[in-house]
């Protein structure tokens, strides 16, 4: 019984970390992507 609400509440967790992450992850990717193309001109 406690297990089952255990694993529940785990996948419910991992699916509000991974819409919060989303955001950051994608930003972090603009400028990575921004300073990779500054650093490739150089």
């Amino acid at each position: 019984m406690f297990k089952a609400i255990a694993d529940v509440l785990r996948s419910i967790g991992g699916a509000v970390a991974t819409v919060v992450s989303l955001p950051f992850r994608a930003v972090a990717r603009l400028f990575g992507g921004a300073s990779d193309t500054a650093h490739g001109r150089l």
